[in-house]
């Protein structure tokens, strides 16, 4: 059984419907807000896989996160597809090193505790 791993407007009946007649399992987020509630029942949420799934999806938002309001990537100024990959490939970067230096278990090798 394979998964789909999708934001929060694949929450449709649909979608939903064709990932499982295709044997998907959707990890997609629930979409409580909207009239009707989540089509995403127990069959879904009842697995560690999903919880997991979840989890993982908040890590790398905050990623994305970060470079809109820090990295100026919600509206760059540069123009072309080259250096717009570089500016966005570099935000993130340095998103992660900053989340390395604020791990308390990263220590540098022979550095005093």
């Amino acid at each position: 059984m394979r998964k789909s791993d999708c934001a929060g407007s694949y929450d449709t009946r649909d979608f939903i419907d064709a990932c499982r007649n295709r044997n998907i399992v959707p990890h997609v987020a629930c979409n409580d807000s909207r009239r009707g509630g989540s089509t995403i029942d127990g069959r879904t949420t009842r697995h560690e896989g999903y919880a997991l799934s979840q989890g993982v999806r908040k890590r790398i938002e905050e990623h994305f996160g970060w470079g809109k309001t820090i990295g100026r990537i919600r509206q760059t100024v540069l123009r072309g597809l080259r250096r717009v990959d570089q500016h966005f490939k570099l935000t993130l970067t340095a998103s992660n090193i900053l989340r390395i230096a604020r791990m308390p278990c990263v220590v540098p090798l022979g550095a005093a505790r």
